[in-house]
This record gives C-alpha cells, sequence and structure tokens, in this order.
C-alpha cells in the first residue's frame, strides 16, 4: 500500500469511532427508549439510527445496503423500527443523542472543534454518491450548525462513503455477504464470535466456510490459505483506492491538517471505554 492510500486507511481510522460511538453512547439509549424503542441490546435501535437516512425502507433494502447482515435478522427490526418512530424523528433523535455525548464528552471543548469540523465537512462534500446509497442518503441531510455535530455528521458521510464502496470490493471479490465475514475472520480480523452478531446460524456460517475452502481462499480448519489472505489485502486495497476521492479533493496538507485536528478528540472517544475492543470492521487489525 502506497504513502497515499496509507493516509486513506488512517483518516478512516481516526473518523470511524468518531461516528461509531453513537450506537454504544449511554445517551444514544435513552433517546432509543424515548422514541419506543427496546434497549437491551443495541439492535432495535441501531437499524433505525443507521437506516434512517433511506426512509421507511423495507427488510429487503436494509439487507442490502448493510450487506453483512443475514437477512432473518434484519427481518426482526425492520420495518417494524418505522412503527416505533418515523425516519424523520428517529434522526432527529439521533443528532440529540451524539449532541448530548460529545457536550458531556468534551465539555467547553466541543466547541474547539470548528477547524475539523470544516476540514471534514470539505472533504465529505467532496465524496462522489454514484453507487452508494447510504453516503447519498446522508449527505442529503441538512448540516448542523454545531462544530461537533457538523464533524459527525462529516465523519458519518464519509464512513458510509468507504462502506458503499467495500461493499463493490466485496462484490468484485466474488464474496457474498457470509463469505465477506467469514473470510474476514479467517485473516483475524476479529474472532468468528464477535462476528456472530451479524445473525448468521452456525450451519449458515459452516456451509459459507465450505464454499471458501472449495475456492482455496480457506484451509480445512477454517483459517486463510495464502490465496485468501491475498483476496482480502486487495479488498482493502481497492476499499482504500475507492476512499481515496475526498482526501485527494481535500488535498495533502489539508488532509494532514485534520488528521492533527483529530487527535484529541478521538483519543477521548477511545477513552471513553464505549467502543469495543474487537469489532467486525477490523479497526487495528488492518
Amino acid at each position: 500500500m502506497n504513502q497515499d492510500l496509507g493516509r486513506v486507511r488512517q483518516m478512516w481510522h481516526l473518523l470511524e469511532p468518531l461516528h461509531a460511538v453513537l450506537y454504544y453512547a449511554p445517551e444514544t439509549f435513552e433517546e432509543a427508549a424515548a422514541l419506543g424503542y427496546g434497549t437491551e441490546e443495541r439492535w432495535p435501535s441501531y437499524f433505525a439510527w443507521r437506516a434512517a437516512p433511506l426512509g421507511p425502507v423495507g427488510a429487503g433494502q436494509v439487507t442490502a445496503a448493510f450487506y453483512g447482515f443475514a437477512p432473518a435478522m434484519v427481518e426482526r427490526y425492520v420495518p417494524a423500527a418505522w412503527e416505533a418512530a418515523a425516519p424523520a424523528d428517529v434522526l432527529a433523535a439521533r443528532l440529540r443523542a451524539v449532541d448530548r455525548f460529545y457536550r458531556r464528552l468534551l465539555g467547553e471543548e466541543a466547541g474547539a472543534l470548528k477547524e475539523a469540523a470544516a476540514l471534514a465537512r470539505r472533504a465529505a462534500e467532496a465524496a462522489v454518491h454514484a453507487g452508494r446509497p447510504l453516503a447519498a442518503a446522508n449527505a442529503a441531510l441538512e448540516w448542523p450548525g454545531e462544530p461537533h455535530l457538523e464533524l459527525w455528521q462529516a465523519a458519518t458521510v464519509l464512513r458510509e462513503h468507504r462502506g458503499d464502496g467495500h461493499l463493490a470490493a466485496l462484490l468484485t471479490a466474488g464474496l457474498d455477504p457470509a463469505e465477506s465475514l467469514v473470510s474476514f475472520a479467517a485473516v483475524g480480523a476479529a474472532s468468528p464470535e464477535v462476528f456472530a452478531s451479524r445473525g448468521w446460524s452456525a450451519e449458515q456460517w459452516a456451509a459459507a466456510r465450505e464454499r471458501l475452502v472449495a475456492r482455496g481462499l480457506l484451509a480445512p480448519d477454517g483459517t486463510a490459505t495464502d490465496a485468501g489472505r491475498a483476496l482480502r489485502d486487495e479488498v482493502e486495497r481497492r476499499t482504500d483506492e475507492m476512499a481515496a476521492g475526498p482526501w485527494a479533493a481535500l488535498g495533502a496538507d489539508d488532509t494532514a491538517r485534520l488528521a492533527d485536528a483529530l487527535g484529541g478528540v478521538w483519543l477521548a472517544v477511545i477513552g471513553s471505554g464505549l467502543l469495543p475492543g474487537e469489532n467486525t470492521l477490523g479497526i487495528g487489525k488492518v
């Protein structure tokens, strides 16, 4: 991976936690409960928070857009999510949760994110959304006025832009939704137990593993072969390439400025202890 793509991946590593903390913050669960979602686990509100920019879509559309979740799992929560609250109400509550969390985490420092917010927004607004439904849906939302909220929204657009491109890379590699997770676990991105959160049954997981063994991508014990590792490396390289546009538009110097400006808030989010140490995105592993 050349230096430019290394910077692209670094920006993902810096911005992803800023977005993803939404799904774990106590403020999020409080807002979810106020809307009528169950909070014993995060999934009832997770599907609502993430899919709301798409509108009141059905399980098929969410399964297609999210890719790695088992269809049966999505069907448990969608379209029931819209019976609890309309997407517009979910979006308003989502922003309230982010606002409350970041104000609690950063205090007066939340207002000191103007430079980071402006730079991240420039990158997000430069993203091309053709073939990227989740990025396009989030980019169509009105920008909030406060710097910490603007930064969060920019991080959200950029992570969904990267994620949409990642799905294209998986499709190009011939990895279906279950195979994408099995192959990722096989290279050590996270344990199979972590990927079990995506709802695939033991039988479905084993069937996907057998398909990958037949392709020579996995050994019979479920570990990746050299070919399997090479394919996953290619998927990550293509993902970085397809995520590079916003950073090329922002320019090397301003991207470096943003990376520096994100250090404090990134450390604060990581230091909150809310994010899991092992995750299905392979942050810290790829």
